[in-house]
């Protein structure tokens, strides 16, 4: 029996018989072990064997013509990419569908590390990606990823560095390096300093995180919850990603959480062709209650220098060759027929009505305003008054000809006192105060010396600029003797921004605040926390513009939180630190999260406005524990992480859904998108006030309140009242609550306000340029108007257009 098994095993292995061959049955009995062995420990040394040296000629070697021939390809450069930077890059990169046959080719200097290798191992990605190990300084590894054949090259910043100036550096002689080499190759530039952007003005698309940054950061002080709006019009999301959730919030705040921003050309159009030679406002008014979708921009690509342009004046018409950007949750080919889009507008009507539902019961009861005291809660005031008024109209003229004529004379050419206010409305500052140098302020240019670039946008300014000793907070001089957080009159008025170093990035900061879109009695005082010293550069900027001081200090330090007013603020805006030294990745925004805690703890009513590095790190603001909630959104969250759906996972936890708290690294999609929307990053400027143009529209914002939506019950009614009244186009809503609860009181920073559950919103549209901003004048309607301000493309846009609501409420929908 023991020589058949060893004739078996000999035999089938091939071995055989040779000259020499073990007689003994215990030499017959090793040779069995040795060929056993061999077998099952060799072809595993040879596979291991097998794919490091694939996985070295992937690393080391090239992007061949083969791998090229029936795909074209895109390569992305960066000194340092992580496993997030990856798949953030690839689902959004991947989540159009003309994309689907590219090819990414990825170049760093790095070794790639097990997470990495794990993402690029997924059957998903291991056709349609590929990682080389070189340089963009290197002739040979510019051919080995064949930059000249590629269709764009995407040159990205470190998510996570020490030095940033250094880091921009970097990019930029990556920038240079990629032009010399292949000069017809697209480049899709990241930077982080604004004053770097001069040396790739040749790139197609240039994302500068500062000038982004510290914009939404200053909006956000305007226009409650805006850094959320636009994060998630920067991110491709399902309809999905709500459905799963309990609450009816949610489930709304999820479903529109997908709509895109789509572009199409009038001509081509099977559902816009009927509105050549109308006006735009009453082409959104006409596309949004047939079709459902949010018109809000037009660009007219017949011209030698095309400009986009938000909610244009009535004068202007559409036309065949003009290209109109919408608001949608599906693109226009994907729309079948106007039915599908009734029924969608109907159960949104629907819902919101539901959630109305209580607060039309308790309006008459409590008018107290969660953001009474935000900048632009004076603004819409009036604009409440016109819509009844305009309703009313209706009532008593059936002729919406003559209701359009009244509109037209008595309301877009009417003249508004900005200085009248309402009692419910917190009044400013330079409304009881005239001892504030307000004859010195006018209008003009922005100061440049520390932004470069051009800039179209016009600003509150001084005729004469301060001298430096009127700009240090908290200590007074012989020519001001109010600027200190002990003078009664800053009760709930101070803007404080918190910041590691002053930079240029801070001017982009200032710019929206001191908008001219603002009445300069709506102008809050700006206190700059610096933890450094500011250079003289800085404060000969900051001194043109009216009511902005600095001050030396910590947010760790709670005295000189004092020493800044905290307890008299009624923003306070925290940015992150710009390096961070030795620190892991995932520990870069500890201390900002602990302070930002214990700020909470001592002074509970701070509206705080964060930014964080990594968007993961959003699960920590307002922490609590034992909270059901965040239990329940941290359970949904690792369900939808798990999809794969989106990169946003955290999107429903309270602090990002109510605008309090952001991450700049959201912003890199805005550059990922404009691959496929090359007019995205223009739309997004114009929207935060970066850039303006001229017959273009401003983003504003307005608070409706229960009498007004007894009128307009529904948010297609809501919709066209506004639009008809004030030629306003609502596009985004934001949902307030009043709770008892300290974990749902999100959104007030007012100690005297007590809360009961009640429904608000503020609805953000674009206003045109040619109307006067107006100040609250009415009862207990309080409307906010926010405002957009447009910039022009540099090239032929290729993509789509989205737009979408922020948090969904009861009384405007967009």
């Amino acid at each position: 029996m023991f020589e058949s098994v060893y004739f078996v095993i000999v035999t089938f292995s091939t071995v055989g018989y040779g000259d020499i061959s073990p007689d003994t049955w215990l030499g017959q009995l090793f040779m069995m072990f040795m060929i056993c062995f061999a077998f099952a420990f060799v072809p595993r040394q040879i596979e291991g064997i097998t794919s490091v040296w694939r996985e070295r000629k992937k690393t080391g070697g090239e992007y061949s013509r083969n791998d090229a021939l029936g795909h074209r390809h895109v390569v992305v450069f960066s000194s340092h990419l992580t496993a997030d930077n990856v798949m953030d890059f690839l689902l959004e990169f991947y989540a159009h569908p003309k994309l689907e046959e590219h090819v990414v080719v990825f170049v760093s200097s790095d070794e790639k590390d097990s997470n990495l290798q794990v993402i690029l191992k997924d059957p998903k990605w291991v056709n349609r990606v590929v990682y080389i190990q070189g340089s963009a300084l290197k002739d040979i590894d510019l051919k080995r990823c064949r930059i000249q054949e590629a269709d764009a090259c995407f040159i990205l910043s470190p998510s996570l560095c020490q030095n940033r100036e250094e880091a921009d550096e970097h990019s930029i002689l990556r920038s240079w390096a990629v032009k010399d080499f292949a000069p017809d190759c697209r480049q899709y530039i990241q930077l982080f300093k604004t004053e770097y952007k001069i040396h790739v003005t040749f790139a197609e698309h240039v994302v500068c995180a500062d000038e982004f940054k510290y914009a939404l950061l200053a909006n956000n002080c305007l226009y409650p919850g805006l850094s959320t709006l636009v994060t998630l019009l920067l991110h491709t999301t399902t309809e999905k990603i709500g459905t799963d959730y309990k609450e009816q919030w949610q489930q709304v705040y999820g479903r529109h959480a997908g709509n895109q921003v789509y572009h199409i050309q009038i001509s081509k159009s099977v559902f816009f062709r009927s509105y050549i030679h109308k006006s735009f406002t009453e082409a959104s008014k006409d596309a949004h209650k047939r079709f459902g979708v949010c018109l809000v921009a037009v660009l007219d690509i017949t011209k030698l220098d095309p400009r986009l342009q938000l909610n244009p004046d009535q004068k202007f018409k559409e036309e065949y060759s003009k290209i109109c950007h919408d608001v949608s949750s599906t693109p226009h080919l994907q729309k079948t027929d106007n039915d599908k889009s009734r029924k969608n507008l109907d159960h949104i009507s629907e819902v919101l009505e539901k959630l109305l539902q209580h607060e039309l019961e308790e309006e008459n009861a409590e008018e107290e305003s969660v953001f009474n005291n935000t900048i632009t809660f004076q603004w819409g005031q009036e604009i409440a008054r016109r819509v009844r008024n305009n309703s009313e109209k209706t009532n008593s003229n059936n002729s919406q000809e003559d209701l359009q004529t009244d509109i037209n004379v008595n309301v877009i050419n009417s003249q508004v006192d900005t200085h009248s206010q309402t009692d419910s409305a917190l009044p400013k500052v330079l409304q009881i105060y005239n001892d504030m140098g307000q004859e010195e302020f006018t209008t003009g240019s922005p100061p440049t010396t520390l932004y470069v670039g051009n800039r179209r946008t016009m600003c509150h300014i001084l005729k004469n600029p301060r001298q430096k000793c009127c700009l240090k907070w908290g200590e007074d001089c012989e020519h001001c003797s109010y600027k200190n957080a002990k003078d009664s009159r800053w009760k709930n008025q101070l803007i404080i921004m918190s910041a590691s170093q002053a930079c240029g990035g801070i001017h982009n900061f200032l710019v929206p605040l001191r908008s001219h879109y603002i009445s300069m009695h709506l102008l809050s005082p700006i206190v700059l926390l610096l933890e450094n010293d500011p250079e003289d550069l800085f404060l000969e900027t900051i001194c043109e513009f009216p009511m902005v001081y600095w001050m030396k200090g910590k947010i760790t330090n709670i005295d000189h939180l004092l020493l800044a007013g905290i307890h008299k603020s009624s923003h306070f805006v925290i940015v992150n630190k710009e390096s961070f030294g030795e620190l892991e990745e995932t520990m870069v925004d500890s201390q900002t999260i602990v302070a930002v805690q214990t700020i909470l703890k001592l002074f509970p009513h701070t509206n705080i406005i964060t930014e964080l590095s990594q968007a993961t790190n959003i699960r920590f603001m307002q922490f609590q524990a034992n909270n059901e909630y965040n239990r329940y959104v941290s359970r949904m969250e690792k369900k939808l992480r798990g999809g794969m759906s989106s990169t946003l996972s955290h999107i429903f936890r309270l602090p990002f859904a109510s605008g309090q708290v952001f991450s700049a690294s959201m912003l890199d999609s805005l550059l990922y998108q404009t691959f496929v929307k090359g007019y995205l990053i223009t739309f997004v400027r114009l929207l935060l006030g970066i850039d303006a143009e001229e017959n273009s529209g401003h983003l504003s914002s307005i608070r409706v309140r229960g009498v007004t939506l007894a009128q307009y019950p529904t948010y297609g009614e809501l919709y066209h009242g506004v639009a008809a009244t004030t030629g306003e186009i609502p596009f985004a809503i934001y949902r307030t609550e009043k709770s008892q609860s300290q974990s749902n009181d999100l959104f007030t920073n007012e100690p005297q306000i007590t809360m009961k559950k009640l429904f608000k919103l503020v609805k953000a549209k674009c206003k045109k340029d040619g109307k006067e901003r107006v100040n609250n004048n009415g009862n207990n309607q309080s409307f906010k108007k926010k405002t957009v301000r447009p910039s022009f493309p540099k090239q032929p846009f290729l993509g789509k257009d989205t737009e979408h609501s922020d948090i969904g409420d009861p009384s405007q929908v967009s």
